[in-house]
Formats: structure tokens, C-alpha cells, sequence
């Protein structure tokens, strides 16, 4: 009776031992970038200059993935006046991302005149970057993994999806493309 009741005790604690080797490993795979807030990203801008969303503590943000030849392009407008409308609450961030049907092909300098002549941007837009799959910066793999932001596991369907940011640094909530900046859905959470 002892050796069968030393087997099952052992092979209890084995049994223990790999599920709770199992749920480390599992925490560490879910946690890809090791980010705690949106603040420990380090980007570049449009222009090439490094910079980190930190300097942004204490505002709201909607991070956009933008392009200049889809559908959705005129969003620009909107985003921008929702950037001067609410500026002291919120700061809207584009993203230049060539994921969806190819229609970011431009260069840095391209993109940049188009956003100025077209829609007069003024918002800040960081550097072309891949938002989706397995190149996706490591910002937006942060946000749309909801095991390590903790609210949004949605990551972009298409050209021109939003992320509203808190004043910590926190995701809030996600928006697909077709919200459009100025709506109700997005300015009363401001």
C-alpha cells in the first residue's frame, strides 16, 4: 500500500510541476513586448527624429494606422480637427502603414507633403511601420494583444483603425476603420 501511495504522490507532484511549468511558459509567450503602458514605446517621426510616446504623460491618445490611397483617406480632415478641437485632451498620432492593399507606397518625404498639402496635418505622424503579422512593430503587436494591454485584443482590419489611449498611457478602447474621428463613439469618451 505504501509503493502505490508513493507512485500516486509522485506522480502527483510531476503532474504539478509541469502545469505550473506550463502556466509560466504560457505567461512569458503572451508577453511579447514586456511593455507595461503605451509610455515605454521609443518611435521615430516622419522626419527621421527618435522620440517616445512618454513625452505625452497625462493626454489622451488616438493612435491611427493612416494611408494616402484608400477609402478612408479623407478621415485626415476629421482627425485633424478633432486634433484642434481637442487638442488639450487628446493627441492624435498617424501611423503610416502599407498592410492593406498596398496603399501606403510612399516615402517618408511623400507622405509628409501629401498629409500637408491634402489635409493640412498638423498631428504627429511617425514613421512608416507595419501594423499587422508577424513584422508588426512592437507598439502595435503591444495593442492589439489584450494579455499584456489588458482590454484590446483587436488588431487593425484595415487602413485608418483607432486606439484611444488614457492619460496613463493605458489602451481604452479600439475603433475599426469605418468610426469616423469626429463621432460621438469616440469625442464623448475625450
Amino acid at each position: 500500500m505504501k509503493t502505490i501511495f508513493s507512485k500516486i504522490t509522485a506522480a502527483a507532484l510531476v503532474a504539478v510541476s509541469l502545469i505550473t511549468s506550463f502556466a509560466a511558459t504560457s505567461k512569458k509567450t503572451n508577453k511579447t513586448t514586456g511593455a507595461t503602458s503605451v509610455y515605454d514605446f521609443k518611435l521615430k517621426t516622419l522626419d527621421g527624429q527618435e522620440t517616445s510616446l512618454a513625452k505625452y504623460k497625462g493626454k489622451k491618445l488616438l493612435l491611427v494606422n493612416v494611408a494616402s490611397q484608400c477609402g478612408y483617406t479623407p478621415q485626415y480632415k476629421n482627425l485633424e480637427a478633432l486634433y484642434k478641437q481637442y487638442g488639450s485632451k487628446v493627441i492624435v498620432i498617424g501611423f503610416p502603414a502599407n498592410n492593406f492593399g498596398q496603399q501606403e507606397p510612399g516615402t517618408a518625404a511623400e507622405i509628409k507633403e501629401f498629409c500637408a498639402k491634402n489635409y493640412g496635418v498638423s498631428f504627429p505622424m511617425m514613421e512608416k511601420i507595419s501594423v499587422k503579422g508577424n513584422d508588426a512593430h512592437p507598439l502595435y503587436k503591444y495593442l492589439s494583444n489584450k494579455s499584456e494591454n489588458g482590454v484590446c485584443g483587436d488588431e487593425p482590419s484595415w487602413n485608418f483603425c483607432k486606439y484611444l489611449i488614457d492619460e496613463n498611457g493605458k489602451v481604452v478602447k479600439f475603433f475599426p476603420s469605418k468610426v469616423d474621428p469626429l463621432s460621438p463613439e469616440i469625442t464623448s469618451l475625450l
